[in-house]
């Protein structure tokens, strides 16, 4: 049988928000130590099967790549959100009378 839970005791939701943000940072950890171990094997992998210099530095090139965007989605977010937001501004939406189909570019009524 549980125990019944003291009604003295009270539980804030601050105490939540730092779990969570606790489990956040640890999975992001895992997740950037798994990419750099990833990164690692790819290189060699890389030396191995080509035994060039010009092959091992594209791999490590590509791979730094990766990590980076893996380490900073936030920055990538931001940057994909303001082009995004640049683009809608700039688009115009043309309506056709008539249900008749616009002409490519032109915004008017196909004759």
């Amino acid at each position: 049988m549980h125990a019944v839970a003291n009604p003295d005791h009270v539980v804030l939701a601050g105490d939540v928000l730092d779990w969570a943000s606790t489990k956040t940072g640890q999975v992001r950890t895992l997740v950037l130590t798994v990419a750099g171990v990833m990164a690692i094997i790819a290189v060699l992998m890389a030396w191995w099967k080509t035994r060039s210099f010009v092959g091992t530095l594209v791999a490590f090139v590509l791979a730094a790549l990766v990590l980076w965007g893996i380490s900073n989605l936030s920055v990538l977010k931001t940057k994909v959100g303001s082009e995004i937001d640049d683009t809608a501004t700039s688009v115009s939406v043309v309506h056709v009378a008539g249900g008749a189909p616009a002409l490519t570019g032109e915004g008017r009524r196909a004759s």
